[in-house]
């Protein structure tokens, strides 16, 4: 018996990798590591986290002693953890690792170095590393930890990833790797702005078991409309179907950096033990939202984090880090 363990079940620690120069943070260097430094410092009230760095001696200054805070040395092409980190299954009762191609969104950017990292940390982990053929990325897969997953069409089903795969192949690996029964398709829905092919981590999300969060966008004039609404018929079609309640979150306020819509998403959420950390970007719907988190999560804390700074590379919170399941512990 085999499945994929869900974000929102008990964790062991978070897995971040911090800015360094040669990533294309330099422009902003200093804002992008303080809001690094300000998702590690609420991360550690909660759990442990992992900092992963090009110079731990350096790094590590940057932070007070914690016993929460475990430091590992490795130089990668980005930061972007959701996408190549390992992802926890359980297998007899047992806690895997696996560890899936990266191609830097089907070959937009460098990621030779990013690729190879779970592979060069692996020793750090109490759990055993496969290393598994075939493209995928975290932020591409949401798992409610009973056997079904969303995703979205265009992302996975893209011809840039497992391009020697037909549809049907890519859904069967997908259930066999992942040891989950449904796989459902988000046909609509994008993020202006987005490198990803259109993550699912931006749109939709389980919260449990049988609810799903999603972006809704109520202003016709966006741009975004017409197509979260055809997404938001799709998800009301898998409720119906597999009996899940359906949460909408608002579309945020355009924001632009040089002339370029950022994409901007409140989707993009963490969960840690007791508590979730919620991306905000300054606008009026913050408020709103963070509302919406504290009604739905009456037993965690609400924790807002500006992230401004990482929408200006094209993502946010839940992008920059990757949970690991109870059981795998630090060497």
């Amino acid at each position: 018996m085999k499945r994929f363990i869900a974000e929102f079940e008990k964790q062991s620690f978070t897995q971040i990798i911090f800015p360094h120069k040669d990533t294309d943070w330099v422009d902003y260097f200093e804002d992008a590591q303080n809001t690094f430094i300000e998702i590690i410092e609420q991360i550690i009230k909660y759990q442990k986290c992992v900092v992963i760095c090009d110079d731990i001696k350096s790094i590590k200054n940057k932070f007070k002693e914690n016993k929460n805070l475990y430091f590992i040395e490795y130089k990668t092409d980005d930061t972007w953890a959701r996408d190549y980190s390992s992802l926890c299954i359980e297998e007899d009762g047992e806690i895997k690792l696996l560890d899936f191609t990266f191609n830097g969104w089907g070959n937009k950017f460098e990621a030779f170095r990013d690729n190879l990292l779970t592979q060069n940390i692996s020793k750090h982990y109490s759990k055993k590393v496969t290393k598994i053929d075939f493209l995928l990325e975290g932020g591409a897969i949401e798992s409610n930890g009973a056997g079904i997953i969303l995703t979205t069409s265009a992302c996975m089903l893209n011809k840039n990833r497992n391009f020697k795969l037909n549809d049907s192949q890519i859904t069967q690996r997908l259930k066999d790797e992942l040891g989950v029964s449904d796989v459902l398709y988000l046909t609509h829905g994008y993020l202006a702005g987005d490198d990803t092919d259109s993550h699912i981590d931006t749109q939709a999300r389980f919260i449990n078991k049988k609810t799903i969060m999603y972006i809704k966008c109520k202003d016709k004039n966006d741009e975004h409309f017409n197509e979260l609404k055809l997404m938001e018929s799709e998800l009301k079609k898998f409720a119906k179907t597999y009996n899940f309640k359906l949460i909408s979150l608002p579309m945020s306020d355009a924001i632009y950096f040089k002339n370029e819509r950022l994409p901007a998403t409140y989707a993009n959420f963490l969960f840690v033990n007791g508590a979730v950390l919620v991306p905000i970007y300054g606008v009026k719907q913050d408020k709103e939202v963070l509302n919406i988190f504290r009604d739905t999560f009456k037993d965690r804390d609400i924790i807002p984090i500006n992230c401004f700074t990482l929408i200006k590379q094209h993502g946010s919170l839940h992008c920059v880090t990757m949970n690991f399941a109870c059981g795998v512990h630090l060497n």
